[in-house]
């Protein structure tokens, strides 16, 4: 089932440059930045640039391409972050969670207890950028 994209979404907005983003990593096909909402420190977002709602309308290519970005940040993630684990997840659909109707990946480091709640408070820019400057550092 393929969903209508809304290309007014805040992720579409960042992609074509009308919002600001603390970027981590970009190439040709996808997208990594700091959640500006962090559920932890260290939470990074992982988009394609393709319009796409969910996993189910997203295109093979973009789907790879946003897989070997997560793995690229998320083992950057964890190095800056000084931890052993992450997690990864994403959500499809309103009913399923999602609060950003364009396909992305969370990348958390660490372990899921003691979590901030999910899209809740605005993190301190300044504090991200330092956070963001840490795993760029760390990416090979």
């Amino acid at each position: 089932m393929t969903s209508v994209y809304d290309q007014d979404n805040v992720f579409a907005k960042i992609l074509r440059d009308e919002l600001p983003s603390i970027k981590i990593y970009e190439d040709e096909h996808s997208l990594a930045f700091m959640d500006v909402m962090p559920q932890r420190d260290g939470h990074v977002l992982v988009i394609p640039k393709e319009p796409a709602m969910t996993i189910y309308d997203l295109s093979e290519q973009a789907a790879l391409a946003c897989m070997k970005t997560v793995q690229k940040v998320g083992t950057a993630v964890q190095k800056a972050m000084a931890v052993n684990g992450s997690s990864v997840f994403q959500f499809n659909g309103k009913e399923g969670g999602q609060t950003v109707p364009h396909f992305h990946f969370h990348i958390l480091p660490g372990s899921l207890s003691g979590l901030r709640q999910h899209a809740a408070e605005f993190a301190d820019q300044q504090h991200l950028a330092e956070i963001a400057e840490k795993i760029i550092s760390c990416l090979d």
